[in-house]
């Protein structure tokens, strides 16, 4: 990879997965020298994890919507707030 890394922890969600998905592309080409894959492994391990951390919090906020005695939706409790 020559051009520089972009700042993973900044990306959105769908910014890391393209970038993910064009890691995986060039990795399973077979046309990338074993160095550079290397790097580029490591670089799609951080854009996983960072992925994976983004969903995450996306569950735990929707874990938090507030069902009413019905069963139904009746509201959103924040993220962080003590249940």
């Amino acid at each position: 990879m020559n051009e520089a890394a972009p700042d993973i922890d900044k990306m959105t969600f769908e910014d890391a997965l393209r970038a993910l998905e064009d890691v995986v592309k060039r990795l399973e080409s077979g046309e990338v020298p074993l160095d550079e894959s290397i790097s580029l492994y490591e670089q799609g391990e951080k854009l996983r994890l960072h992925c994976q951390a983004r969903l995450d919090s996306a569950q735990a906020r929707i874990e938090k919507i507030v069902t009413g005695a019905d069963g139904k939706a009746s509201g959103t409790a924040p993220f962080d707030a003590d249940s």
